[in-house]
């Protein structure tokens, strides 16, 4: 058995060091943003700009559809300001309060697709003003009494949002048939 030379063994010691140390040299940094010029404005993430460009133009759709579509229904729909569109069926005993932020009221939901396809039938408890209903809901719940029936046509950013639910997909403009029980 021949012994292991111990100047061979440093000389590759110092060769496996040398290398090392020059690899990590020849690494770069990241490159940086380029720094303002003067008078110029920073230049704002574009990724972050293309999507939310991306998603007012996908609204404005939202909005033209629901526009349409309403416009097509023999029941005669008012626009309103969260835009969406409110047909009230059965306005509801009025000599009762209407929801208030923070109390618990029954309400059955029914939520379809434009083609009335059933997505969502549910009936339960929800606290106002805590976003457990959908926004198009919740902006308007508040003018409503025991007893209330309406038909609400929101879009997707006033009901599921861009990720959805189980039931209902993202980006989906809804029909919301509300009764306050």
């Amino acid at each position: 058995m021949s012994k292991a030379n111990p100047i061979t063994n440093a000389k590759q010691f110092v060769w496996l060091l040398l290398t090392a140390v020059l690899l990590a040299a020849c690494s770069q940094p990241d490159p940086q943003r380029p720094s303002r010029r003067m008078g110029e404005e920073p230049k704002k993430d574009t990724v972050q700009l293309a999507l939310l460009e991306m998603n007012q133009q996908m609204a404005l759709a939202a909005d033209k559809q629901l526009t349409q579509f309403a416009q097509a229904q023999d029941e005669a729909f008012a626009l309103y300001e969260s835009n969406t569109w409110i047909h009230i069926y059965t306005p509801g005993d009025t000599s009762t309060p209407s929801p208030k932020t923070d109390e618990e009221w029954t309400v059955h939901m029914r939520v379809y697709d434009l083609k009335e396809h059933l997505l969502v039938d549910s009936e339960a408890s929800y606290r106002i003003g805590k976003n457990e209903l959908p926004q198009a809901v919740e902006m308007n719940i508040g003018e409503w009494h025991h007893g209330t029936k309406a038909r609400l046509l929101a879009p997707w950013y006033g009901a599921f949002g861009m990720k959805g639910t189980a039931q209902v997909p993202p980006y989906e403009n809804v029909m919301i048939d509300i009764e306050i029980r």
